[in-house]
C-alpha cells in the first residue's frame, strides 16, 4: 500500500473525480465498440480505434503485436523502480444481437456479448487517468491490448511469444472481466486457483449404415456413441478426486440417420475442464483408450480428436489478497465480495502462469432496469455505471500496486 495517508487520500479522491468527469467518455466509447464488434484475431478496425484514443491522450503505443493487439505505456517518476501491467481484451462472438438500443451490433452475426467493450473502453480510461497523474507515482504501467481471447490458441499465448511480458518485464499483471451475476458498482476476488482449463473434443465413431429395421446387419454408431458417453461420464466421475473439480460435456452431436435409416457415422463435439493438470493429461490418456476399446468391441472404431487449450488460472495470493484490499479501501468492504472456483476458461490463464496475477470481477448487473443476461447471450447487456467503478477501481489498483 501507499505509505503516506494524506497522499493516498489526495490520490484517490483525484482518481474518483477523474472516473466520474470521464465516464460519459468511457460510455460513449464502449458504445462505439458495442457497435463495430470483430471477432477474434480479425479486429483490425478496434485495434486502429484503439490507436487512435491512444494518440488522442498523448500515450505511447507499438502495435501490430499478433497483427491486431497493441501495447502502450505510460512512464510515472523513476520507471524502471517497477512495472505493472494491466490487460483487455478485443474481440467479440459471433452471435446475432437482440437488444433492441442505440448502440445494437452494426455487424449482422457479430456481438459483444462477453464483455469486451467494456474491457476494452475501460482500459482506455484508465489511460487517460493515469497518463494525467504520470507525475504522482512511480514506475511504468504497460497496457495490453489483447486480440483473439475467444479462440484457440488464444491471443494470450500468441502475444507473450512475441515478448508483450518483456521490456520491460512486469512484476505483476492486473486484468478484470465483467460478471452479470454481481450487481453494478461490486467487484470480487478469488486469491488461488479460480478458473479452469479447458480442452475441445472432437470424436467421430464410424459404424455400418443400413436400414433400422435390420439391425443385425449394421454396426450400429448411435448405440455405440450411447456406450462411449455413458462410459466417458463415469470414468470422470470414478477416476478423479473428489476434490478436483472436473466437468466433461458434449454439446453436439451429429447422427444423419432417419427413423429407417442407422447411419454410418456419428459425430459429437464437447469439452473437458479441469483444475489439476496431472489429472488432465491422464484423463485425456484415459478417455480416448476407453472409447477406442468399447467402440472396437462393438464391431466400430473412433476417431478421438484433443485439442489442448487454455490451462487453469491461478490468481497470485499476495496480489490478489492486495488488490482486494485496496478495492476496499476505494469502493468500501460492502462493495467487495469473494468469489468461488468457475469452471469457465479464460486465457488471461496464460498470463498468470508466467507472472503474478489477479483476474478480479466487474459487477455489471442492474434487475430494475431489466439487465441480467448472462453471458454468451444474445440480449447481454451492462448497466454502464459499472464503468465509472471500472476505471477508477483499475487505475487505483494499479497505481497501489506500483507502490
Amino acid at each position: 500500500m501507499l505509505k503516506n495517508s494524506r497522499i493516498v487520500e489526495a490520490l484517490k479522491n483525484s482518481i474518483r473525480q477523474k472516473a466520474t468527469q470521464y465516464k460519459d467518455e468511457v460510455i460513449a466509447i464502449r458504445r462505439h465498440l458495442h457497435q463495430y464488434p470483430e471477432l477474434s484475431f480479425q479486429e483490425y478496425e478496434t485495434s486502429k480505434y484503439v490507436c487512435t484514443k491512444l494518440d488522442e491522450y498523448g500515450v505511447p503505443y507499438q502495435n501490430g503485436i499478433v497483427e491486431t493487439g497493441v501495447v502502450a505505456l505510460i512512464h510515472g517518476k523513476n520507471p524502471d523502480t517497477k512495472t505493472i501491467a494491466l490487460r483487455a481484451d478485443l474481440d467479440a462472438l459471433p452471435i446475432f444481437e437482440a437488444n433492441d438500443v442505440s448502440y445494437r451490433s452494426q455487424n449482422d452475426g457479430v456481438m459483444h456479448a462477453c464483455g469486451h467493450d467494456v474491457h476494452t473502453s475501460s482500459l482506455l480510461g484508465v489511460a487517460k487517468i493515469l497518463n494525467e497523474l504520470k507525475d504522482e507515482f512511480e514506475g511504468t504501467i504497460k497496457l495490453i491490448f489483447q486480440p483473439g481471447e475467444e479462440r484457440l490458441p488464444g491471443g494470450a499465448s500468441l502475444m507473450i511469444q512475441e515478448g508483450v511480458l518483456e521490456n520491460p518485464k512486469p512484476n505483476s499483471i492486473l486484468g478484470q472481466h465483467v460478471y452479470p451475476q454481481l450487481e453494478a458498482g461490486k467487484v470480487g476476488f478469488k486469491p488461488g486457483m479460480y478458473m479452469a482449463s479447458t480442452d475441445e473434443l472432437f470424436m467421430t465413431v464410424h459404424g455400418k449404415g443400413g436400414h433400422a429395421a435390420l439391425p443385425h446387419l449394421t454396426i450400429d454408431p448411435v448405440l455405440i456413441t450411447a456406450h462411449i458417453l455413458t462410459a466417458l461420464q463415469q470414468l470422470v466421475s470414478r477416476n478423479s478426486h473428489p476434490t478436483a473439480p472436473t466437468v466433461l460435456s458434449f454439446g453436439k452431436m451429429t447422427a444423419n440417420g432417419a427413423t429407417n435409416i442407422i447411419p454410418d457415422k456419428v459425430v459429437l463435439e464437447g469439452t473437458f475442464r479441469a483444475m489439476d493438470e496431472e489429472w488432465r493429461a491422464s484423463a485425456h490418456e484415459k478417455m480416448v483408450k476407453m472409447a477406442q476399446s468399447i467402440a472396437e468391441g462393438m464391431g466400430g472404431k473412433v476417431d478421438f480428436e484433443i485439442r489442448k487449450g487454455y490451462p487453469f488460472l491461478v490468481n497470485d495470493e499476495e496480489v490478489t489478497l492486495r488488490a482486494k484490499a485496496a478495492a476496499i479501501a476505494f469502493l468500501g468492504a460492502e462493495n467487495v465480495v469473494d468469489l468461488d472456483l468457475r469452471m469457465t476458461a479464460e486465457d488471461f490463464a496464460y498470463f498468470s502462469q508466467v507472472a503474478p496475477a489477479c483476474f478480479y470481477r466487474l459487477g455489471i448487473k442492474n434487475d430494475e432496469q431489466g439487465i441480467n443476461s448472462g453471458l454468451h447471450t444474445s440480449t447481454f447487456n451492462i448497466d454502464e455505471s459499472a464503468l465509472e467503478t471500472s476505471i477508477g477501481l483499475m487505475a487505483w489498483l494499479a497505481i497501489n500496486e506500483l507502490a
